[in-house]
């Protein structure tokens, strides 16, 4: 089996104020302070001696791989974004930047928002614009029904509330 792997899909370039602010001082941090702090340790491995066997400097070496690596992305990815900033034309309808509740199949109701693909997180229900559940509720409205097709089968959904920050 090769290495090779399909390119990914290309995401969507919103993002919220709050999400593009997280992202620019992420790698203002990076680059101004563990970057620095990494190569100062790997100069003080290095002043060890041999360089092949020294654990320290190994992990160090790819610690510095990877925060170059997250560097480079953010220093695209950022001029890319559009921020989503404002409440939409109709608010009443699920948009980019919703907070909206979500009834299932089963009564139970979960609280979702709409937001970029940079800043998703599954501890605050923040799913990506993307993402299956919230291309099918954009632009239902509070009492629309819907169904979304996932990996475990096909769930209905019930619009309990729609609102916007700001």
């Amino acid at each position: 089996m090769g290495r090779w792997r399909p390119p990914a899909a290309v995401s969507s370039p919103l993002i919220t104020a709050e999400g593009k602010q997280r992202l620019q001082a992420e790698l203002d941090d990076l680059w101004r302070v563990r970057r620095p702090e990494v190569v100062a340790a790997i100069t003080a491995a290095a002043a060890e001696g041999d360089r092949s066997e020294n654990a320290e400097y190994i992990y160090r070496k790819k610690q510095l791989a990877e925060i170059d690596r997250r560097v480079r992305y953010l220093s695209k990815r950022i001029p890319d974004l559009r921020v989503a900033e404002g409440v939409p034309a109709d608010p009443q309808a699920i948009f980019f930047g919703a907070r909206f509740v979500l009834e299932d199949d089963d009564g139970a109701t979960t609280a979702y928002r709409i937001v970029g693909s940079d800043e998703t997180s599954a501890a605050t229900n923040a799913i990506s614009i993307d993402a299956p559940l919230a291309r099918a509720a954009l632009k239902r409205r509070v009492g629309d029904e819907f169904e979304v097709a996932t990996p475990s089968g096909t769930h209905a959904y019930l619009v309990v509330s729609v609102a916007y920050d700001g």
